[in-house]
């Protein structure tokens, strides 16, 4: 019936789901780690991913904010952590539901089906490679390139890069940019973007000038270099 993608580090529930979900139909994928897990969604294009927020290598909300860079994929999330906060991060990082560990299958059933019949199938999803230019963003494996040059950048340079990416030519201002990569909960750290804007001109070297500033209003990224 739909292409299931499990990303959970407990072994006894992934085998749980796994004989429940294909008794009930489903080709079920699974993922005992983060990176796995995001490499599945990308190798695997499954129809809907449940994932847990408890993984070893990388939380679940990071998860679901680096898999929405590219996809549209609905995200169920599993989580030991009932409190409201919890909840509320994980549904504003752009999953689509929360269910709260244990539950039972019955409810999970009917969750898949809800989040299934909110997303048309058919939307073809946004590409995991994007270019502007000379430079490209590998949004699977978290990799960029400029000119063939693998470029060394940090977990949150590269978020940064590849958000400006994917709206090439566009200004996108500071509060955008703080909400959709540092999370809801920023909105005035304009100097933070000050920081990693410098970062990044250094590092794209005679290419930073793709990296442009409006002054009192964000940042965008061009497809020239002044």
């Amino acid at each position: 019936m739909a292409r299931i993608l499990v990303v959970d580090d407990d072994r006894s529930l992934l085998r749980a789901l796994e004989i429940a979900l294909a008794a009930r139909g489903h080709d079920v994928v699974m993922a005992r780690t983060a990176a796995d897990g995001i490499s599945q969604v990308s190798l695997t294009t499954p129809d809907i991913v449940i994932l847990d927020l408890g993984l070893p290598d990388m939380d679940g909300v990071e998860v679901v904010r680096r898999v929405r860079h590219w996809t549209l994929v609905p995200v169920i999330v599993l989580s030991a952590a009932a409190s409201e906060a919890r909840k509320v991060t994980a549904l504003d990082a752009g999953a689509d539901d929360y269910v709260t560990k244990p539950f039972g299958m019955a409810e999970l059933e009917a969750r898949l089906r809800v989040a299934l019949r909110h997303h048309s199938h058919s939307a073809a999803d946004a590409p995991s490679t994007l270019d502007v230019g000379a430079l490209e963003v590998d949004l699977v494996h978290h990799m960029a390139r400029l000119g063939g040059r693998d470029l060394d950048l940090t977990g949150r340079e590269f978020d940064l890069l590849a958000y400006l990416v994917r709206h090439a030519g566009k200004v996108c201002t500071h509060q955008m940019i703080l909400h959709d990569v540092w999370g809801s909960t920023y909105g005035t750290e304009a100097h933070y973007l000050r920081v990693y804007a410098h970062r990044l001109r250094r590092k794209l070297g005679p290419a930073g000038g793709m990296l442009r500033t409006q002054p009192g209003i964000g940042y965008q990224i061009v497809d020239e270099i002044p």
